[in-house]
């Protein structure tokens, strides 16, 4: 599903708002996603998952066109841990509501 998919799909499940307010819930929803991980912290969403950083250290790696050694440097890479109840909806495929 596309960014535009989902606020096509909240926009029709929700009548009563506006394109704009659906498009910009998205999209605050996202930005404080990515601000809280931007500041090392970690966004957990009950039944949904949780995103974390793992952070990995430097290494040397191998330029793989002509084999020379290549200093990589460390970074943080976001990671995602699906949680109990989407890993039983993805498993089990039907359409349950999430805790409600």
């Amino acid at each position: 599903m596309t960014r535009s998919e989902l606020m096509a799909e909240l926009a029709d499940a929700n009548p009563h708002l506006r394109a704009a307010d659906v498009e910009r819930i998205v999209a605050t929803v996202f930005d404080e996603i990515t601000d809280a991980l931007a500041r090392g912290d970690r966004v957990e969403l009950r039944g949904f998952g949780a995103f974390t950083l793992k952070h990995r250290d430097p290494r040397t790696g191998r330029n793989p066109r002509t084999g020379e050694a290549v200093p990589v440097s460390a970074k943080s890479i976001p990671f995602f841990k699906a949680g109990k109840e989407l890993r039983e909806r993805v498993d089990g495929g039907g359409r349950k509501p999430i805790r409600g």
